[in-house]
């Protein structure tokens, strides 16, 4: 080790901070989630629900934490976006197996695709120096996709048409808003590559 490189205490803490453990723990839910929904009933689907909502409510508080600590780092850039998208994920392909009314196959590829496209495309730019902000309309699709999840989840609880209805329609605005921040992902890569 170089004589600049700090301790390994201070390397620990910092990768084993608070905001990195909640993204852990957002990772570690997703096993506890599918094994819910592997048999699933609407005991188990309320309990899928509750361990969703939970692992979502650690997306928004560990970025609030890394910011408001001063711990934002490397390893939290890598295993905050790699979370949620193995949350949303999961719960998308969960959902097209035993809510295939709703959730058809192909919204969830599209979706799903989206995610491997973007995160692909910020990787080649960053590689060419160039660095790609999220976009503030991914927020809205995060939302969309949580509220879409937990209403199917809710749903097969309660077997309630309003809730269906609901998260139909959360699921269509999150893969509209998934293609739309897509193409905008895209195009500012490429007006970046001719400046």
């Amino acid at each position: 080790m170089g004589l600049d490189a700090p301790p390994l205490e201070e390397t620990a803490v910092k990768i084993f901070n608070v905001p990195n453990m909640l993204s852990l723990s957002r990772i570690l839910s997703v096993p506890i989630f599918i094994v819910l929904m592997l048999e699933p009933n609407p005991i188990r689907a309320l309990a899928a629900g509750v361990v969703f909502s939970l692992a979502s409510a650690t997306d928004w508080l560990d970025g609030y934490l890394a910011r408001k600590w001063g711990q934002v780092t490397k390893t939290g850039k890598l295993l905050d976006p790699i979370a949620d998208k193995i949350l949303i994920m999961s719960a998308l392909v969960t959902l097209v197996e035993i809510r295939s009314d709703v959730v058809h196959a192909w919204i969830a590829i599209v979706i799903i695709g989206r995610e491997f496209a973007v995160t692909g495309l910020r990787a080649i730019a960053s590689s060419d120096g160039i660095i790609i902000p999220a976009e503030g309309v991914g927020k809205y699709k995060v939302g969309a996709q949580i509220v879409a999840v937990l209403s199917l989840l809710l749903d097969y609880y309660l077997a309630n048409e309003w809730l269906r209805a609901l998260g139909a329609a959360a699921l269509w605005v999150a893969m509209i808003l998934a293609v739309y921040s897509a193409v905008r992902y895209f195009m500012r890569y490429w007006s970046q590559l001719d400046s």
